[in-house]
């Protein structure tokens, strides 16, 4: 199916691109966001995996990433709640009404699927985490568990200091909002996620949600060891789930945390046969 792209501006003016592709057979839709840094153009051999099995799928740019018309800098920073409260539902409200549209994303987009699933239950028929988990320190093994956690200490006094996050220097990401990174190194000191502007209880919305849920795990996914996808699954409640993991045999390549994008299609089909459909 041929790409389209919408423009978007979100309420407080910030500008980005949702990419989509909607085959015509299309029974069910997926909204799928990307992980810390990349940008929605990475995931298109994703999208038209899923468009042959009759999926339509969105993929939005991040704020500050690909078409974003921001980046961060010392006087232009945002962190959670201005994607959860501007970017995501200017996404969500984009999608055409006539499909069920399941929510999903790799690595952080999938913590956010989550959380915007739990802002927006409605809008979301099921939720699919590909290589994602709540990144605690404690859900780590060996020197990754005090490397992580020394990391998360740093960003604060780091992202303060220059202005941003300089992930591009540091091998790490993008570059990104010293607020995003602030409320991601929050999330792996403590392992749970604040309100982020909202009056409400987020974990509790989160606990509350019932959709169908799917987890995607890859064998060696450094960044995302099995032990976070559980504890994101534990957060949330009480739909059916299911997991799939996926070693080199299955995937046709090394299963990694970004390798299966290159080679995608394994993933699609395990997805595809997952989501949730019209009658």
């Amino acid at each position: 199916m041929p790409l389209e792209e919408s423009k978007l501006q979100a309420p407080d003016g910030h500008a980005f691109v949702l990419r989509r592709w909607c085959p015509q057979d299309a029974r069910g839709g997926l909204l799928f966001l990307p992980a810390l840094g990349v940008p929605a153009n990475k995931y298109d051999g994703f999208a038209q995996a899923l468009n042959r099995h009759g999926v339509a799928v969105a993929v939005p740019d991040w704020r500050g990433t690909g078409s974003s018309d921001w980046r961060a800098a010392r006087d232009r920073d945002w962190g959670y709640a201005h994607l959860l409260e501007q970017d995501l539902p200017t996404a969500l409200d984009a999608l055409p009404t006539d499909l069920p549209w399941s929510l999903g994303g790799h690595s952080l987009g999938g913590q956010f699927a989550g959380l915007l699933a739990a802002r927006r239950p409605d809008r979301c028929a099921g939720l699919a985490l590909v290589a994602t988990g709540v990144p605690d320190w404690r859900s780590y093994r060996g020197g990754k568990r005090w490397g992580i956690a020394g990391f998360a200490h740093a960003l604060p006094v780091i992202t303060h200091l220059v202005g941003h996050y300089p992930g591009d220097r540091l091998g790490f990401a993008g570059r990104e909002a010293g607020g995003l990174m602030r409320d991601w190194s929050r999330t792996v000191r403590r392992g749970c996620y604040a309100d982020y502007g909202e009056s409400t209880n987020l974990e509790a919305a989160m606990a509350r949600l019932s959709c169908p849920m799917l987890g995607v795990h890859f064998e060696h996914d450094a960044l995302v060891p099995e032990a976070t996808l559980h504890q994101l699954l534990e957060k949330l409640g009480p739909g059916p789930r299911c997991i799939e993991r996926f070693d080199a045999a299955r995937l046709g390549t090394q299963a990694d945390h970004f390798r299966w994008m290159r080679e995608p299609g394994a993933v699609a089909a395990a997805v595809a046969e997952w989501l949730p459909v019209s009658p």
